[in-house]
């Protein structure tokens, strides 16, 4: 696509777009979560003249890293939400809407109101959406009959008081395919709660079981010894290709579809359990998934360093929504933020997009309560860590830094535009 005709869809104009009952914005931005609200505000901060809508249908806004914490029973969780209307920053648009589909070449979002709205630039950030309605009989018996999971805010109190009332029987903690935001978080839930029972004296009576739909514990090979150590140390039986495929609450049984070889043949196995922390697949929203910005897997399609969409140059993604192959973390977004905001308001004005993205994520994995390995990574695994120490070694400093730092910074540094070891430097073309 020829300059010219990038400024021309960045600065399209029609009748239609014009239209006060349609509404028509220098930057719409689908989704009000982290990445939606912290993109905004930085990007306000660089342009205060902005015109720009938000697309959420939500009235509340959480911090969703929290409730791993809160499922160990060492933070509040009434500390996790706040209204959406106190994070969104003054003067800005909030349609509180969903969006139902995009037209891309007229530069339209119709939104499930019946409403049209123009943009000359779109930044795609609604998240993922939580595939509960995969494993069946799941949705009958969350939140009782032993089964509870650290993803949803009214669920995360639920599995404290499963690990605080537990004192013999087998607890089965999932992970199901990837992608899934925060990769780590299916195992702090069960490194916290078999903490909790060791230091009760309760887990030589508990059977600990982590059932993984993949090959490997994590991700990034750099970090699989020292988790080991923990899993040792838990006396934790690790199951690989097992994929969570049905639950029965009433009798307390799941069901697991075990592959056990590589032509993918596969055998259903049941297991009982007392408690069942399950970890939901994950995939991008259906809006998403049937539109015209899609990927062959359903993401919303980016150049992984620019964030810029692939086919239409006036639309930007970030978070866990877009298609780049980095861990889908709060991290991730916090450094996606300014490669966005700076590349879009560069597009804005025909100059070259400058800044990249590395991949940067960062997954803290606690190990035990008041201990974290601070997993820094970035594209291809690459180690990227934010200070001069050993990544692999837990450390009660970077327990500091997840649930009490974080935390606070949130909610008054990352939602008001603080971008603190977050820029990137400029890159030679």
């Amino acid at each position: 696509m020829t300059k010219h005709s990038q400024q021309a869809a960045i600065h399209h104009d029609t009748a239609t777009i014009r239209n006060p009952a349609a509404g028509f914005f220098d930057v719409l931005v689908i989704g009000g979560g982290s990445a939606g609200i912290g993109v905004t505000v930085s990007l306000l901060r660089r342009q205060p003249s902005l015109r720009i809508g938000i697309v959420e249908p939500s009235d509340k806004h959480y911090y969703q890293p929290a409730w791993t914490l809160v499922g160990g029973g060492v933070y509040d969780v009434r500390k996790t939400v706040r209204a959406m209307s106190e994070v969104i920053p003054k003067g800005v648009y909030w349609l509180q809407t969903a969006a139902s589909g995009f037209d891309p070449v007229s530069n339209l979002v119709q939104l499930t109101d019946g409403r049209a709205v123009g943009y000359a630039q779109l930044i795609v950030c609604p998240g993922l959406r939580l595939a509960w309605e995969q494993i069946e009989g799941l949705e009958d018996t969350l939140g009782k009959n032993g089964v509870t999971s650290n993803y949803r805010f009214d669920l995360a109190p639920y599995t404290w008081s499963l690990v605080q009332n537990l004192r013999r029987g087998k607890a089965l903690f999932t992970q199901p395919p990837m992608p899934i935001k925060c990769a780590g978080a299916p195992q702090k839930a069960m490194y916290l709660a078999c903490d909790h029972w060791l230091r009760n004296r309760n887990l030589d009576t508990i059977a600990v079981e982590f059932n993984i739909a993949g090959t490997v514990l994590f991700g990034v090979a750099t970090f699989v010894p020292p988790l080991m150590q923990y899993i040792n140390r838990y006396d934790i039986n690790l199951v690989f290709n097992a994929n969570l495929a049905k639950v029965d609450g009433v009798n307390k049984i799941a069901y697991f579809d075990i592959r056990k070889d590589e032509k993918a043949n596969v055998e259903r196995v049941a297991k009982p359990f007392d408690m069942l922390h399950v970890t939901p697949p994950q995939m991008a929203p259906d809006f998403i998934r049937r539109s015209p910005l899609a990927d062959s897997a359903g993401w919303c399609a980016v150049n992984q360093e620019t964030l810029q969409h692939p086919r239409y140059p006036n639309i930007f993604s970030l978070g866990d929504v877009c298609s780049s192959p980095n861990a889908k973390t709060a991290a991730a977004v916090r450094k996606q933020i300014v490669v966005v905001a700076e590349n879009l308001l560069a597009a804005r004005t025909g100059k070259k997009l400058l800044t990249r993205y590395d991949g940067y994520g960062s997954c803290p994995l606690i190990v035990e309560k008041g201990k974290v390995i601070l997993a820094e990574f970035g594209f291809g695994g690459k180690l990227l860590p934010t200070f001069p120490l050993d990544p692999t070694v837990p450390r009660f400093l970077a327990w500091v830094l997840k649930a009490k730092f974080l935390p606070w910074f949130y909610w008054n540094g990352f939602l008001k535009g603080r971008e603190w070891f977050a820029r990137s430097k400029p890159q030679p073309d």
